[in-house]
């Protein structure tokens, strides 16, 4: 054992270090008139010879200091000692992860690389080490829990998928940019495909690749989900070669769908008059021209028109565009008669102009320039005007989500009138889906009962009867499925309805008239750009145009 001296002015501490006990001792002999022994000093003393990280016993410290004040010789007080670094290995339950808790050393030694792999081989632990990880930890000398070990995780098989072999298939849905913007005004264009045409391929599913824990035990990899086509593809088929690959039957629109694509039939017009007749057309339809006064165009796909369509009827079960104007009969002798001229989609409406027109859409209208004295109804969004005036002038006006135009009303104070939030009919489209959805699930029901049947008796049903059941099973289960899906999702339109605008990017006047949510505001003056909508406390009235909507 070798002794360190060392005083503190004329109050001698003699340290010493037992090899034996790896500890510091300490000896004091008291000496009137010596200066107080402070625990600064005695750490500083011990930093000194090099014992300063070493672990300080508390209680031998308070009886050293404690001694010395009352003038009590000391002699070999264990007053530090060194204390080597400690660390735990453990796997995860699933034997995927192993993690390393270390304890810092104290004056004593660091825990080494080869301690830690030895501790995990004898885990078992085959592979995964992360070396840098470990030296990391080592060299901190400190680590809580942290991974040091990976196993490798099992890449999953990839979902069978339906890829498009047109490059531009139309969509029934506006197209949405990276940034979340919509563009109502972009819905694709027309491309015709012919008989034979490639139109989509079934891509199989794949079965994937296993892992591996750190003790070798296999990870089984989850095979991809097959995907089939719809059974009703309207104007395409299976290719005879490839019944992979679905081809078009006819010659027309090719139109992406969830389960695949179809063919729609283009019908292209120069305009529609007392001589081309009436058009009702099973497709699409693009007429170069106008249609004139009393016409009726009615089609189950979009209906382009070139011209302008005035006192005229468009009907689509698509969408509407019109490159001219809509010119109605609202504010005529006959404007509200049930013959009345009405342009209706079921998507989307478009116009360069609107005027005296009744206009409906499934989803948006858009009027480029200004909509005046017009009956605006749209399931979700109203925008007038993008490059030119978009003057939204007197009639009345519905959209579930927003209504947006640059100027709302008129200085000569022409009543608008708008409704935000849920029509009636959504709510009525609501009752039948669940209407619809417990008759389907009450069909199951008695199909279920019979491949009950067929389950606990095997044979006394015909083979062909069992198997129609469960296809008929099968078909219903889907059909739930889907009118689920859009009860959802009309569910979700009522929630974000109270957060429904009508926005004035430049101006709002007097008689303007908004109703949302069982409220009325009548805006009482002329303003800039602003909003109408609820605020947070759940009143209708105006707010600022990027405010936040209700939540």
């Amino acid at each position: 054992m070798g002794d360190v001296s060392a005083e503190q002015e004329d109050q001698p501490l003699t340290l010493s270090f037992d090899e034996a006990q790896r500890a510091v001792l300490v000896d004091f002999t008291p000496q009137p008139g010596a200066a107080a022994v402070t625990e600064e000093g005695l750490r500083a003393t011990l930093a000194e010879h090099g014992w300063g990280a070493f672990r300080m016993s508390a209680e031998a410290l308070a009886a050293l200091l404690a001694a010395c004040s009352a003038g009590t010789a000391v002699a070999s007080l264990r007053i530090a000692e060194a204390v080597d670094a400690t660390f735990s290995v453990a796997l995860s339950e699933d034997q995927m992860l192993a993690h390393l808790s270390l304890v810092p050393a104290e004056g004593g030694a660091a825990v080494s690389r080869d301690a830690v792999l030895a501790a995990l081989t004898e885990l078992g632990v085959q592979s995964g080490v992360d070396q840098t990880a470990l030296t990391e930890a080592l060299a901190a000398g400190v680590a809580d829990h942290m991974v040091i070990a990976r196993g490798l995780a099992p890449e999953h098989g990839a979902d069978g998928r339906l890829e498009p072999c047109q490059t531009q298939p139309r969509t029934r849905s506006p197209k949405v940019s990276e940034s979340g913007q919509v563009d109502y005004r972009d819905l694709g264009d027309l491309l015709v495909v012919h008989p034979g045409d490639a139109l989509m391929r079934r891509i199989p599913p794949t079965a994937g690749t296993p892992g591996r824990t750190l003790t070798g035990a296999i990870v089984p990899a989850q095979p991809g989900k097959a995907v089939v086509f719809g059974a009703d593809l309207p104007g395409t088929k299976r290719s005879a070669e490839d019944p992979d690959l679905l081809v078009a039957a006819i010659t027309g629109q090719p139109v992406l769908r969830h389960d695949g694509m179809i063919v729609e039939p283009v019908l292209v017009i120069e305009s529609v008059s007392m001589t081309s007749g009436n058009i009702r057309f099973e497709g699409s339809v693009k007429i170069k021209g106008d249609v004139e006064s009393g016409m009726t165009v009615s089609a189950t796909g979009d209906i382009e028109v070139g011209g302008v369509a005035e006192l005229a009827t468009l009907d689509a079960g698509g969408s509407v565009v019109v490159r001219g104007g809509i010119i109605g009969a609202l504010g005529r002798k006959d404007g509200k008669s049930s013959g009345a001229p009405i342009t209706r989609a079921a998507v989307s409406v478009e116009a360069g102009y609107a005027q005296n027109a009744h206009i409906e859409a499934g989803d948006c209208i858009v009027i480029e320039d200004a909509a005046i004295q017009c009956e605006l109804v749209a399931a979700n969004h109203i925008v007038v005007g993008r490059k030119k005036r978009g003057c939204l002038i007197g009639g009345r006006h519905q959209a579930t989500m927003s209504l947006t135009a640059k100027e709302v009303g008129s200085p000569q104070r022409l009543t608008t009138q708008i409704e935000l939030g849920i029509n009636p009919a959504m709510h009525k489209q609501m009752l039948e889906l669940a209407k619809s959805r417990d008759a389907k699930e009450t069909q199951l029901l008695e199909v279920s009962k019979l491949l009950a049947l067929a389950r606990q008796h095997p044979g006394r049903l015909p083979d062909a009867t069992v198997t129609k059941a469960r296809q008929t099973a099968a078909a219903i289960a889907a059909a739930i499925a889907e009118l689920r899906e859009q009860y959802e999702e009309i569910n979700r339109k009522v929630a974000l309805s109270l957060g429904a605008r009508v926005i004035a990017t430049q101006k709002i006047y007097e008689s303007v008239e908004v109703h949302l949510a069982g409220h009325r505001f009548r805006v009482p003056r002329e303003y800039g750009a602003c909003a109408v909508g609820l605020d947070r406390e759940g009143q209708l009235g105006l707010l600022a145009p990027d405010e936040p909507a209700l939540d």
